[in-house]
């Protein structure tokens, strides 16, 4: 499997680079046929767990990935 990367974009979805596979909530593989995939970090997608733009319309807000120190 090539390297997996997730990137959270700016006001906007998880971009997953790298095809790994999705497992849904039954364990059910889902193969994946694109790269990136962009899945949904807003909660208002119709077609979670997959971005379908609505992140825009809602006006989500989010900043991308921010290093959290975690005092060790």
């Amino acid at each position: 499997m090539a390297q997996v990367t997730i990137r959270p974009l700016k006001n906007g979805p998880y971009q997953v680079s790298g095809m790994p596979p999705l497992v849904d909530a039954e364990g059910a593989l889902s193969p994946v046929d694109e790269d990136p995939i962009y899945l949904c970090r807003c909660g208002q997608s119709a077609s979670k767990p997959f971005c379908d733009g609505t992140h825009k319309k809602v006006g989500f807000q989010a900043d991308g990935y921010v290093r959290v120190s975690t005092g060790r």
